[in-house]
């Protein structure tokens, strides 16, 4: 068997665990990512299985149907249905095994944007480290006002940080009721009031046919000149366009960004200069800790598909783990040596 895995930024597919264990499988490597269907098909023709981080590749049917050695594909993460075609992997006999993936390796990358933008961070060390002083003035989070835009696994602790900072919390989704926000200390409201209100917006909403485009040129329009708007979810949340044009007008503050339309980042794209955009090259979950379970978890799969016994399958009907217990016990693990027993039971129950 021939393994290809794919977008290996860092160059650790080879080192981070032993596939020596399963010495019937010749694993490739690829560091350098492929966007185009016919070049991805070439590159994969001679391949029987498939290892992909997160989303950094997409497998729509047009690639499958064209790739009939492919059995195996060893999906991470427990989102994958917008950028791998389930039904099609089912009707090709291709066996589709996940992992599960640590949440709050977002949440810090989150707040990281967000005190970026308002401490005026990349200007200042970029001032220090040409021999100047401080150049701006920065804002205070306290007494201001932080819209979430889905609270759920992340949208949670997003907004319990800002309550430690002193800030106010109102949020919105379809279908966020007050008895839902109230236990968390978050004030339940409708959209445009968010996008009115708030002085920081960040979002944590799945990708799917009802949230793209949630934020488009009429939600902008809405925000205050001075607010920031942070997407470490998904691209499609947001018209870039739309986005753009207001950075480059100065109709809001800044942006926070983690994820992009397209990835990587064309070279010459407004996002890479834009001076009130804070950008990084889609770092969320892009941690020792969840990189580690990704391929921790995949020999695993893999071994276990040898065997002819495959676990942790998705289908089109199941498109994700049902139990997702691994992450939570392996951050509790993590959490152990500096924490109290009952902070780890909450640590864990909060994911």
């Amino acid at each position: 068997m021939r393994l290809a895995v794919l977008d290996d930024y860092q160059g650790v597919a080879a080192t981070i665990v032993d596939w020596s264990g399963v010495a019937s499988v010749q694993v490739v490597p690829f560091r350098d990512h492929v966007a185009d269907q016919d070049e991805l098909v070439a590159r994969l023709a001679d391949f029987d299985a498939v290892m992909r981080i997160r989303e950094r590749t997409q497998f729509p049917r047009a690639v499958l149907e064209r790739l009939p050695r492919l059995k195996l594909i060893l999906a991470t993460g427990m989102r994958n249905a917008r950028s791998l075609d389930l039904a099609a992997c089912d009707e090709l006999g291709v066996t589709v095994s996940t992992t599960d993936a640590l949440h709050q390796t977002t949440v810090e990358v989150t707040w990281a944007l967000i005190l970026s933008l308002t401490r005026n961070l990349p200007r200042e060390t970029g001032s220090l480290r040409m021999g100047g002083w401080q150049q701006q003035l920065g804002k205070g989070l306290g007494g201001r006002t932080l819209g979430v835009v889905g609270l759920g696994n992340m949208g949670v602790p997003v907004s319990q940080i800002a309550r430690i900072l002193g800030m106010n919390v109102v949020a919105w989704s379809r279908n966020l009721t007050p008895e839902r926000s109230r236990p968390h200390g978050v004030e339940c409201v409708a959209k445009d009031e968010l996008f009115r209100r708030s002085d920081v917006i960040t979002l944590h909403l799945p990708h799917n046919d009802a949230t793209e485009g949630t934020v488009g040129a009429r939600e902008i329009a809405l925000m205050k000149k001075d607010a920031f708007l942070i997407n470490t979810a998904r691209p499609a949340l947001v018209n870039e366009a739309a986005l753009v044009a207001a950075l480059r007008e100065g109709r809001i503050a800044g942006a926070g960004l983690d994820v992009f339309e397209t990835e990587p980042l064309p070279a010459d794209h407004p996002f890479r200069a834009l001076p009130n955009v804070v950008a990084t090259p889609h770092i969320g979950f892009v941690t020792e800790e969840n990189i580690r379970m990704f391929f921790e978890q995949s020999l695993t799969n893999l071994s276990a598909f040898i065997a002819g016994s495959p676990v942790n399958v998705i289908t089109g009907d199941a498109p994700f783990l049902a139990d997702s217990q691994v992450a939570k016990q392996m951050h509790a693990q993590k959490l152990a040596s500096d924490r109290k027993p009952d902070q780890i039971a909450n640590a864990v129950n909060m994911r």
